[in-house]
């Protein structure tokens, strides 16, 4: 048996510090489990965080990039907020910041630069070309193929998965991979076993899926006649949430043992831009206990 490892990591905005610190601590109890993976699959902030650890990044250096450009990246000028009226009719920040800094890790470097470590990252594609038009989930992967998106740009795609809805402005006709894929470890099960990708058996897969800290949120009471604008203040972050755990379910099923899912909740809500929170995040993420996820990876990882 050849084992094929898989690692997986969730949007979440600032809250990809949270998965940076996590990963950190367990590289310091499993040396070297990072530059195991063979499959390294992301959605949004975790999309970025994949192609860092492909592209040769530690979690040490993903862990200051967030300290060191998240009020960057977030940045919020009055400008702006006069001129979209307080996010009425305008995406809350300009990934003007987020691409120069992407620019500025990643260079000019397109996914095959990244090979022999494959990536998958999801996106959704709002679909300008095709007649008749229609919306997409978008997996972009440098494996070999006919579909393979090898050629691509890894700042374009970066941007590209982490532009999410109301908070940056869709680039290159790419929304977020929230939408799709918040938690995209099924996808890269499905990609692992394609027969003309992956090419993997199911039994020699060990996936290890690590979430950006779950934000505790609930609607108070059991009754509720709502309509378009009560639910929607709600209704986005519940549909991410709600197919993160179907992602969770479908491999804990298929997998079993051999699938761990390191997802700790926060002990307060944390939102996407919250970059006032990043110490209280990386202090969170200090605190957790990883001796079962450190078990796991020094059985499957190594």
């Amino acid at each position: 048996m050849s084992t094929y490892r898989i690692l997986t990591f969730d949007g979440g905005g600032i809250r990809g510090v949270y998965t940076a610190v996590l990963l950190q601590r367990l590289a310091a109890q499993v040396p070297g489990f990072l530059d195991r993976a063979h499959l390294l699959a992301g959605t949004s902030t975790g999309g970025i965080l994949a192609l860092g650890l492909a592209s040769g990044m530690t979690a040490d250096q993903l862990v200051k990039l967030y300290q060191n450009n998240g009020r960057q990246i977030f940045a919020r000028s009055v400008f702006r907020e006069i001129g979209d009226l307080g996010d009425l009719i305008g995406a809350k920040y300009d990934n003007a910041n987020l691409e120069k800094i992407l620019g500025q890790v990643f260079g000019n470097r397109t996914l095959d630069d990244l090979l022999p470590r494959h990536v998958l990252i999801s996106s959704f594609d709002l679909d300008t070309l095709s007649k008749p038009r229609t919306w997409n989930p978008k997996f972009f992967h440098n494996f070999a193929g006919d579909d393979s998106d090898g050629g691509e740009k890894v700042v374009n795609v970066a941007l590209r998965t982490s532009a999410a809805p109301t908070y940056f402005p869709v680039f290159q006709g790419y929304v977020d991979g929230g939408v799709v894929a918040n938690n995209p470890s099924m996808a890269a099960l499905a990609q692992a076993l394609d027969t003309g990708t992956g090419k993997q058996k199911q039994d020699d897969i060990r996936l290890f899926s690590v979430g950006t800290g779950g934000s505790p949120t609930f609607i108070s009471g059991d009754t509720h006649n709502w309509g378009i604008a009560q639910w929607a203040h709600s209704l986005v972050d519940m549909m991410i949430d709600g197919m993160m755990g179907v992602a969770d379910y479908e491999c804990s099923r298929l997998l079993r043992d051999n699938y761990f899912r390191l997802a700790p909740a926060l002990k307060t809500p944390v939102t996407m831009d919250a970059v006032d929170k990043i110490p209280e995040l990386i202090a969170d993420a200090n605190s957790q206990d990883l001796t079962s996820a450190v078990a796991w990876l020094k059985t499957n990882f190594v």
